[in-house]
């Protein structure tokens, strides 16, 4: 017999099909945004993983939730347009590590005017202290998803 869903388990789900809707909205904004800087929305995410310090293809993925392999042929991508570079790591000799070059940050540096207006009219009837709160409980999900990421596993 199947133990039936909790209340939070059904509002949980709630937050899933949510969640698929904003990836949408926010995967269709980014494209407007980057598309007359010559990015794509993937391009902007990988190159925004690395604009704090380079991490490994491996790296970005995890940081992203996306698989090494879609980073793999992205960051590829990028260093052929010369918008990133890989870098010895001296802490693993076969995985590099990836950052963005001058042209890459001026690229993302272009995005700024674009996605302040953007995030200012998203969060125009949201405050911040309830963004935070958000943010907390995705945090806090993400842990339980990782955690869980064993488990989940051992039903396949």
């Amino acid at each position: 017999m199947i133990a039936p869903r909790s209340e939070a388990g059904d509002v949980l789900t709630d937050v899933v099909m949510r969640t698929f809707r904003l990836y949408g909205g926010f995967l269709e904004a980014a494209e407007v945004m980057t598309k007359p800087v010559g990015l794509t929305a993937a391009w902007w995410q990988v190159l925004g993983a690395v604009l704090r310090e380079p991490l490994s293809v491996s790296g970005i993925a995890r940081e992203m939730g996306l698989t090494r392999q879609s980073v793999q042929r992205i960051a590829d991508l990028l260093v052929d347009r010369g918008l990133a570079e890989y870098l010895p790591n001296p802490a693993h000799r076969r995985a590099k590590l990836f950052r963005p070059t001058g042209a890459g940050y001026a690229a993302v540096e272009s995005l700024r005017e674009a996605q302040y207006a953007w995030a200012n009219r998203i969060t125009a009837s949201v405050g911040a202290q309830e963004l935070r709160v958000a943010l907390d409980v995705m945090d806090r999900l993400v842990a339980n998803l990782d955690a869980d990421r064993g488990r989940l596993h051992e039903v396949e």
